[in-house]
This record gives C-alpha cells, structure tokens and sequence, in this order.
C-alpha cells in the first residue's frame, strides 16, 4: 500500500479499550478495581483482567497486591516525559522562528523525528502575502523535502518501496537518494538541533515560493537556521 503521509483511518478495538481503561485510572486520581472499571467503561471483566495485565506487564498500570485494585504506573511518567521534551523545544525554539521568518520574510518551521518522517511541531509564517504555508502535525516527506533529508541525513531510514514523486525533481530512486542524503548537510534549506548527545532533537526549517526564494536567500537562511540551531541547542 502507497505511502500517504498521514496515519490510517482504521482503528484498533483492543487498543481503543486500553486507551478508555487508562483515561478512567487517570480520571479517577486513584486506585480502581476490574469491577469499577467494568462499570465506567462498559467492557466486560475477563476483557479488562486480560488488558491490565498486559499493561501491568509494559509499565503502564501497577497491580496494588493489599487491595487487588490498580492505578497508573511510572511508564507513564516516563511518556509523558518524552512529550514534555519535545514541549520544551518548541518553547525554546519559538523566539528562534519569530526571528527568522522576519530576517527571511520567508515560512520558518520546526519539526521533530515522526517514525519514518518528520512532523511539524510549529512554525511562524512569512509576514508577505505570497507565503509557503506550514501545518502543524504535518509530516514532511523524509525522500522530498530538506527538512526529510535533514532527518535521514541524522539517523532517519530511506523508506522502503516505491518513492513517491511529487515533482518532476523528486528523487524516487534509492541510491540516488542515499547520495543525495549523503551530502545534505551542506545543501539543505533546514538544518538539525542536537540534544545534549549528539541526537537529532529538532530540525529548523525555512521553506519559501521558488519565484521568490533563490539559491543567494537560502545561503542566507542556511547561515541563519545554523546560528539558530546552535542557540537551541546549547540551551537544551
């Protein structure tokens, strides 16, 4: 099946039902038997056993043994940590896109790693009326745009399968893409923000119309996103 870019529609039942368990734990603030829980959701009792134990089991609900009931486990903490990084991100890098979508007069983005592409996190839009237009949740194709191949270039994988070409410059054969990768660092209107390791946290992004944004203005930008970048990620 053709790669789309945005996730599937269908949706599993097991997993809807573990989502309505643990939004009745965190609702409740406290611990909550099967039974309880049967009652708040409208699942059956062997169905819900069967789910907490297999969320017990991942970290993510905690089996109290002196009252046999259960409550959020510190898996969750632990996800909810990881959202809050990339939270932070977006906080630390906004004053960063204000500043260059004004130097540019162009769209200014920030992404983060998706799965097999990166997502748009936030962006500023270009203050003229002729603008490239961001959105946020938007994922960039990872083989068709700089802020892709920013990602590839820093860990990403060349997707698998037949590329999709978008243009008539879209690069859909993989070892030319793994060439063009190869050299992106130095050719890319994006550039990567890196976590105190060395990883990829973050990617700026300066996106424009052709007509407008020229070789000699995305020199520029990539001077710009680069001193930026840097910022960010020193204050990470």
């Amino acid at each position: 099946m053709a790669r789309t870019g945005q996730p599937a529609t269908r949706q599993v039942a097991a997993v809807q039902r573990a989502i309505a368990i643990l939004d009745e734990l965190a609702d409740a603030r406290s611990e909550l038997g099967t039974n309880e829980i049967a009652r708040r959701t409208g699942i059956n009792v062997s169905t819900i056993s069967r789910i907490l134990a297999t969320l017990t089991s991942g970290g993510l609900v905690e089996h109290v043994a002196v009252t046999g009931r259960y409550r959020l486990g510190v898996g969750v903490i632990r996800l909810a940590s990881a959202v809050g990084d990339r939270l932070d991100i977006r906080s630390l890098a906004r004053p960063h896109l204000a500043e260059l979508a004004s130097r540019t007069q162009e769209t200014a983005t920030l992404s983060v790693p998706g799965g097999h592409e990166p997502i748009t996190l936030d962006y500023v839009q270009s203050p003229l009326s002729v603008r490239s237009v961001a959105e946020v949740g938007r994922a960039s194709a990872a083989h068709a745009t700089a802020v892709g191949k920013v990602f590839l270039a820093h860990g990403g994988s060349v997707p698998d399968g037949q590329l999709q070409a978008f243009t008539e410059r879209t690069i859909v054969d993989h070892d030319v893409l793994r060439a063009d990768v190869a050299g992106v660092r130095e050719r890319a209107v994006a550039v990567p923000v890196l976590d105190p390791a060395g990883q990829l946290a973050a990617i700026l992004g300066v996106q424009g119309p052709a007509v407008r944004f020229s070789p000699r203005a995305m020199r520029s930008a990539v001077e710009l996103l680069t001193e930026r970048a840097e910022r960010i990620s020193a204050a990470l």
